[in-house]
């Protein structure tokens, strides 16, 4: 396969999407969000037994990379999955190890 300057753009791209959501914290908020939805903060530490500036560096690093969303609530914020298929990370990985 010969590479192009927009395939070489997107495997840049598609490298710092994986690198973003490659940590044991990160991969454990995709999971909890495809599972449940979008959550709180709040709801992810507790869920995840984090402490909770842990979980909005993870959040925020994901919300940069475009693998979460956010919607306020009033004074709360509710992050989910920008895509459901991102949740498909972890069954491929499972898959292949």
């Amino acid at each position: 396969m010969a590479y192009t300057t927009d395939s070489l753009q997107f495997l840049e791209r598609a490298t710092e999407t994986l690198r973003a959501a490659a940590h044991p914290i990160r991969l454990s908020i995709i999971g909890l969000l495809a599972e449940e939805g979008p959550r709180t903060v709040k709801h992810i530490h507790e869920s995840l037994d984090i402490q909770q500036p842990v979980a909005s560096h993870h959040l925020r690093i994901m919300k940069d990379k475009g693998i979460v969303d956010v919607e306020r609530d009033g004074q709360n914020s509710r992050y989910g999955l920008r895509d459901k298929r991102f949740a498909g990370l972890l069954e491929i990985m499972r898959e292949l190890i």
